[in-house]
């Protein structure tokens, strides 16, 4: 049995692309095209063929267990606001690296610089377990915290990480190109999301699908931290805080008003028809 299904794919709105006129034209192979190869636009949009993203979603599960069973390690990377919940449970869960905040420019081609940084966030922590805080004025103790705060929010998804992860996870290959970069110098392996609007020349191992979709991104997700524990053999969840923030909506141009699935992806799943409506 597969890792998912045409039928959860679909579900989870991860075949609408952008506006036609803003699609990549690398990506026109993973869209839902005509006999002769055209891609077929539905209300300006392009429809992703989900038949690709199924190939794509289990190519990626098997390199990414290989990669756990040979001792790898992923980062998960999500810095878009509607997403960064997700990716911190996913990552959490499968007992890996996330970051859901802006990229530090230099985490991994200036990595002894991040790690100082991450040596010192310890340490405020452990001052402060050791009761040296209960020594100090009620300012000090305060832009000390501060500090904390401040440096748990970029680095605390990463504060474990000894050493470079061997693959990257990216929700947004568009806009963390920087983290891109940085990792295709040093040779880690790039799995990503990639909507009909980006490069798929970017990663190693592209995901075609809606990044925009959070019930999808969700999906997909889950779906790279399952491969990462299988690989590792880990089934050991952290805990996760809680969030309220779990709202986001594909932007406008790239959502129909209404769309016939059943049509558009003309697949042999008896699926209801789905409709999808803008805000």
């Amino acid at each position: 049995m597969g890792v998912v299904t045409i039928k959860q794919l679909l579900e989870s709105g991860i075949h609408f692309g952008h506006a036609a006129k803003k699609c990549h034209y690398k990506m026109k192979p993973y869209l839902f095209s005509s006999n002769d190869g055209v891609p077929i636009v539905r209300n300006r949009i392009h429809i992703i063929d989900l038949k690709k993203t199924l190939e794509a979603v289990e190519h990626s599960y098997k390199k990414l267990v290989q990669i756990a069973e040979e001792g790898g390690k992923v980062l998960f990377l999500g810095t878009k606001k509607q997403t960064q919940h997700i990716i911190k449970q996913e990552a959490q869960r499968a007992n890996q690296y996330y970051i859901n905040q802006r990229w530090l420019g230099g985490t991994f081609t200036n990595f002894q610089t991040i790690l100082t940084r991450i040596n010192y966030l310890k340490e405020l922590y452990k001052q402060e377990e050791d009761g040296v805080w209960k020594l100090l004025s009620k300012k000090e103790v305060a832009t000390l915290k501060k500090q904390r705060d401040k440096l748990e929010k970029f680095l605390g998804g990463i504060k474990n990480m000894s050493q470079l992860p061997q693959a990257i996870y990216i929700v947004d290959v568009q806009k963390d190109t920087i983290a891109i970069a940085e990792a295709r110098k040093l040779g880690i392996k790039i799995f990503g999301i990639v909507d009909s609007n980006c490069d798929p020349d970017s990663v190693d191992y592209i995901i075609p699908a809606n990044n925009d979709a959070i019930k999808g991104v969700k999906l997909i997700t889950s779906i790279i931290a399952d491969a990462a524990i299988e690989g590792s053999g880990s089934n050991q969840e952290a805990p996760v805080e809680e969030t309220t923030d779990e709202s986001g909506e594909k932007p406008s141009e790239s959502t129909p008003e209404t769309v016939d699935v059943e049509k558009t992806q003309n697949n042999d799943q008896n699926v209801e028809k789905e409709k999808v409506s803008t805000n």
